[in-house]
């Protein structure tokens, strides 16, 4: 099947680069959000993006203005994707949310619309009864930052059609990315299962109180020779992203350290309005970071 009308579900701070990097690659694509106050912030978000499009990939401002311009905003969800070719499922890390979007999504969408859900640590198999079309639904996850972090992993489930996984593997090709198959179901896929384990132990050193976030950091940093620490990637990723893994992971385990930390993450962060480098805040002020000065890494 060849893809060309693409609907983004959720503007979110990787449900938008999403769409604006399909939009960049010459697609029409449809951005669908609950509200006003989420579209507006998506249509922000989505314009923000353009300066560093005009960075790093050399674009001129026709370009960036022209991809900006292939993009419809909705929150009508029928509207959105009803002639879809291909929906991108990029909502909360939240089971029950996710459940009942795609039983409204397959109510709303013609037969040949195929689903991919964009989950960092959810299986497709958990969702692919609620769609009502479970032969056309998969995942596919990519990474933030995008239009430098260029993964796109595909992963199906047993009851995947192999024409579908062939055309979304395509697909991902047709918007710049590096196509990764999964041929079969991993919790967190290739990139999150070498990553979260990394991530979630920083933040149980962080609680127990064992080393402060830039310790943490330089130790990694330092050790590795990687460029940004795990609070550094977290920033990114989104301090509400995290905090609904940790509270799901919490409300599974009983497990009191991801209670704890749940905690912190929600009155230390998220009430306070730092949620990462989008909003300026979060583990690290930007756009001058402290990992990022020349002197982060030297003795003190």
């Amino acid at each position: 099947m060849d893809y060309q009308s693409i609907t983004v579900a959720g503007s979110g701070v990787l449900g938008s680069q999403i769409a604006y990097q399909i939009a960049f690659e010459g697609f029409d694509v449809s951005v669908y959000d609950i509200n006003d106050d989420a579209i507006k912030d998506a249509k922000e978000r989505i314009a923000n993006l353009k300066p560093r499009y005009q960075k790093a990939a050399k674009a001129s401002e026709a370009d960036v203005n022209a991809a900006y311009n292939r993009i419809s905003f909705h929150t009508d969800l029928s509207e959105s994707a009803r002639n879809a070719d291909l929906v991108i499922e990029a909502i909360p890390e939240v089971v029950d949310i996710k459940t009942d979007f795609y039983k409204e999504l397959g109510q709303v969408t013609p037969e040949k619309t195929v689903f991919a859900t964009n989950s960092s640590t959810l299986m497709p198999s958990q969702f692919a009864e609620a769609t009502g079309r479970p032969a056309k639904f998969l995942a596919l996850h990519f990474a933030n930052e995008i239009w430098k972090n260029n993964t796109a992993e595909i992963m199906k489930h047993q009851g995947t059609d192999p024409e579908v996984f062939d055309d979304v593997i395509k697909f991902a090709k047709a918007i710049g990315m590096v196509a990764l198959p999964l041929h079969k179901e991993q919790p967190g896929y290739i990139l999150n299962s070498l990553l979260v384990p990394l991530l979630e132990a920083a933040q149980k050193l962080l609680v127990k109180e064992v080393a402060d976030v830039e310790t943490i950091d330089k130790t990694w940093m330092l050790a590795t020779g990687a460029p940004q620490g795990p609070f550094a990637i977290l920033d990114v990723v989104g301090i509400k992203t995290a905090y609904n893994i940790t509270l799901a992971k919490a409300e599974k385990t009983g497990d009191q350290e991801f209670k704890k930390l749940a905690e912190l993450l929600k009155t230390e962060y998220i009430d306070k309005g730092k949620l990462g480098k989008e909003t300026g805040e979060g583990f690290y002020t930007y756009p001058e970071p402290n990992f990022m000065e020349e002197d982060f890494l030297k003795n003190e």
